[in-house]
């Protein structure tokens, strides 16, 4: 397989693991405010704080895929 496909796959792969990492880090944020909320009692702001906090790991996840992007498309302009 040549490299430049090689790359491509590698790209493809990254890219489409993204909406799972959206989804997880959301998931992760979820569970462990409802987790904290059932454990001192302060439903639902723990919840909200952590559901709040997950979205916002998951559109970094996003931001940073789109830095990279552009870095490699800049790369191979240069090339």
């Amino acid at each position: 397989m040549k490299r430049e496909t090689r790359r491509y796959i590698r790209e493809l792969a990254y890219y489409s693991s993204l909406g799972l990492q959206v989804a997880l880090s959301i998931f992760i944020g979820l569970a462990i405010g409802v987790y904290l909320d059932k454990r001192f009692d302060l439903y639902p702001w723990l919840t909200l704080v952590f559901l709040v906090a997950g979205i916002a790991a998951g559109f970094r996840n996003i931001w940073l895929a789109i830095k990279k992007s552009e870095k490699v498309s800049q790369e191979r302009d240069i090339k």
